[in-house]
């Protein structure tokens, strides 16, 4: 089938590439310049393993074209996918201004049209949201119905950045919020290669459960270094009792994310919590636990903070700034916070991430560091020869090279280790027993 795809960042270029593979013609459709210019390059916009190849052949077999004229784009569709940011406001509601932009956009082209069309919003919106608020832009510009001639559906994404690809081939299930059984078979047509299982809810069901993921996955990094801190005061090892923890497969469920470490971060996961909190408290609800998640991700980052400007040493190296391995994405990193306040404390730093190409950063992701990090190119070395050739402190944030490098690059400095790294058994860690800090690098 042909399918336009709205917003070529993470979701929409993996999705894009995806569906043209599984034999679709896919044409996407963005106003930023530069992802235009680089997708017909045959490269892809944000950093994904396998995405450059996977999307650069399939813009090469013509099997995905890129535009930024959104009639063209529907009108040759029978299937438009919204892929646009929901980022969140300063109060942490829901900013659905990209959302309602397209749908507005998708209105106009089919304003005069008879063909059937379906519009399916892959961003990720609180429930109410599509049939409440979107649906009505897209009747009002289009003159047309829904559901009798235009279909609507909800259709959240489960990608994880860094195993997009994958993600995107074997998801766990593919749901479908549809507006009408017709829509959700339009819908289904996209995937039909899949083998997950499939399940046809009604829109808002379909919104939340994308909703009670995101914050089940904060909440289980954030309890995890809640009890690594606990850990370290009594004596105890956290990674010992979370891996014991972990073994439960029946009660305790998953050993995703259940590792103490560093704080959550990245464009989903703390803007979903906040959009949560906000619609509860908006309708005086009381939700004590979700409400603990960011301030208990907040200060375990500043437990970590904390523990720099104790050892009293000047200069730190910082192993890692986007939010996780195999991504590029810098949006509410932990390590970009991190880096954020040691700067605020006067304390000289240099960064090393071989994910981050900084000339490679666009939109939202750019605007984000320039916001919080604006000399971030003068913090950025090459290698990590460069990025501890004078630091006392190593902070080892991302695994950025091999833990033999790492155990070389620790020799005569303090290494605060947030991945546990093995070789790095000497580092001192959030989640580590008093007694094992005291064994900490040399120098501390």
């Amino acid at each position: 089938m042909n399918i336009a795809i709205f917003g070529l960042g993470y979701v929409g270029s993996v999705s894009a590439a995806c569906l043209a593979a599984a034999g679709h013609r896919v044409i996407g459709v963005d106003l930023d310049p530069n992802k235009l210019a680089l997708l017909r390059s045959g490269r892809a916009p944000v950093s994904e393993p396998g995405l450059d190849e996977l999307l650069g052949r399939m813009i090469a077999e013509d099997r995905v074209s890129v535009t930024d004229d959104a009639t063209a784009a529907v009108q040759a569709s029978d299937l438009s996918l919204v892929c646009v940011a929901t980022p969140s406001r300063p109060n942490g509601s829901l900013d659905t201004t990209y959302l309602e932009r397209v749908m507005a956009q998708i209105g106009k082209a089919l304003a005069g049209q008879s063909a059937y069309h379906v519009v399916a919003v892959r961003s990720t919106v609180l429930p109410g949201v599509v049939e409440g608020h979107l649906v009505p832009i897209l009747q009002e510009s289009s003159g047309r119905r829904v559901p009798e001639e235009v279909g609507v559906c909800v259709n959240p994404e489960f990608l994880r950045e860094g195993s997009a690809l994958a993600d995107f081939e074997q998801p766990p299930f593919t749901i479908v919020g549809e507006t009408h059984p017709k829509a959700g078979e339009v819908l289904l047509q996209a995937y039909a290669h899949l083998g997950a299982p499939v399940h046809r809810v009604r829109p808002d069901e379909a919104s939340m459960v994308k909703y009670a993921s995101n914050n089940y996955h904060a909440i289980k990094v954030a309890f995890a270094n809640e009890i690594g801190a606990v850990c370290s005061q009594l004596g105890a090892d956290g990674h010992t009792v979370m891996r014991i923890f972990c073994e439960d497969h029946d009660l305790n469920i998953s050993p995703k994310y259940l590792r103490p470490g560093f704080g959550f971060g990245g464009s989903c996961l703390p803007k979903d919590l906040r959009a949560l909190v906000y619609v509860a408290k908006d309708r005086d609800l009381h939700t004590p636990l979700l409400d603990s998640v960011i301030p208990s991700n907040d200060a375990h980052i500043k437990r970590v903070v904390d523990a720099i400007l104790e050892k009293r040493k000047r200069k730190v190296a910082l192993l890692g700034l986007s939010f996780k391995n195999g991504s590029d994405d810098l949006r509410e990193s932990p390590f970009v916070r991190l880096a954020e306040a040691l700067i605020g404390k006067g304390v000289p730093l240099r960064i090393f991430d071989p994910d981050v190409e900084l000339t490679s950063v666009f939109g939202r992701n750019r605007a984000y560091i320039e916001d919080h990090l604006p000399h971030v190119a003068q913090l950025a070395a090459a290698t990590i020869d460069e990025a501890i050739a004078d630091a006392e402190i190593i902070v080892v944030g991302k695994k950025v090279v091999d833990g033999a490098t790492l155990q070389a690059a620790a020799a005569g400095r303090t290494v605060i280790d947030l991945v546990g790294v093995p070789e790095l058994a000497g580092a001192l860690r959030p989640w580590a027993s008093a007694s094992a800090s005291m064994v900490a690098a040399s120098g501390a």
